[in-house]
């Protein structure tokens, strides 16, 4: 018969006094987050309820969170008041997809031709390319429109002024995507690369059929970034697009608070429902802002 064996569980060792001072530092930290999350949601949910108030809570002291009665009839007001609403929204979306689309083409591309490929300058191209991401696009400002404007884009026949504002996407015009995609391609393993020319691979199949299927977390950050940077855009739409119909939401927006001054509400319930996208965007993809960010650490040969 075997002998009875005893198995001796050790004593649970008393947490240290670092460990102690960790947690407590953690658990502060938490709470600090959680309060400086909530200090930044302040004025959206502030946004939200107002949009839902009638025209004499908006500014009522103290404020109120919540409307004694929602007025949800400030939603259709805003279609009542600018018919075009609509538009700008279908605007909006033309815009953005179509200039979404030509970044994450032209960013792999030219991301890819400074990670692998050799040709004469490419550093120098490169440093300049770096060296324009310094620069904000109110210097660029003006010498852009003058160039779309010899080139014949902003004419009424050529999309009311559309035009520039999707076509330089097309061609790489954003250098932090490109930069993204350098870094995110100098991170794969060449040896990937280096097997489908031995197997006859060209160029543009290793692109496609090999190091694109690897780089859907670099599509989709650059799609994310792109489309909240296109969707939210104001400044550029204000100077090219002429006609009230080729506007895009922002002005929309812009354009109910001036003929509405007095009906906050209005304009409260138009910036709620373009904020809304956003913030379905956000849930869902959260991950990849994170990705994103981290991406420009990657390492690279």
């Amino acid at each position: 018969m075997a002998a009875n064996t005893v198995r001796v569980v050790p004593a649970k060792a008393p947490m240290g006094r670092n460990a102690i001072l960790r947690m407590i530092g953690l658990i502060l930290l938490q709470l600090f987050m959680t309060a400086l999350v909530i200090t930044f949601l302040v004025p959206t949910l502030w946004m939200i309820s107002s949009s839902l108030k009638a025209s004499t809570e908006v500014f009522k002291q103290p404020i109120v969170w919540i409307p004694a009665e929602p007025q949800w009839s400030n939603y259709p007001m805003v279609f009542e008041k600018l018919p075009l609403f609509g538009r700008f929204a279908l605007n909006t979306i033309l815009i953005t997809a179509l200039a979404v689309i030509g970044t994450i083409i032209s960013s792999l591309m030219v991301g890819y031709s400074f990670s692998r490929l050799r040709w004469p300058g490419r550093n120098v191209f490169f440093a300049l390319m770096i060296a324009t991401m310094m620069l904000p696009d109110v210097v660029t400002l003006i010498p852009r429109f003058i160039l779309f404007k010899n080139l014949g884009l902003l004419r009424p026949d050529m999309g009311g002024g559309m035009v520039p504002l999707i076509l330089p996407y097309w061609f790489a015009a954003s250098g932090l995507y490109v930069f993204f995609a350098n870094q995110y391609f100098r991170g794969l393993p060449v040896e990937l690369e280096e097997a489908a020319l031995i197997d006859g691979a060209d160029r543009i199949q290793i692109l496609t059929q090999i190091l694109i299927p690897l780089a859907k977390p670099l599509i989709a950050t650059i799609g994310i970034f792109a489309l909240l940077q296109h969707y939210n855009e104001f400044m550029t739409p204000l100077i090219y697009l002429s006609r009230m119909e080729n506007w895009v939401l922002a002005l929309g927006v812009r354009a109910i608070n001036d003929a509405q001054a007095a009906r906050w509400e209005l304009v409260f319930a138009a910036a709620t429902m373009m904020f809304a996208p956003v913030l379905i965007l956000f849930v869902f993809a959260q991950r990849y802002f994170v990705q994103g960010i981290a991406m420009t650490g990657f390492g690279g040969r």
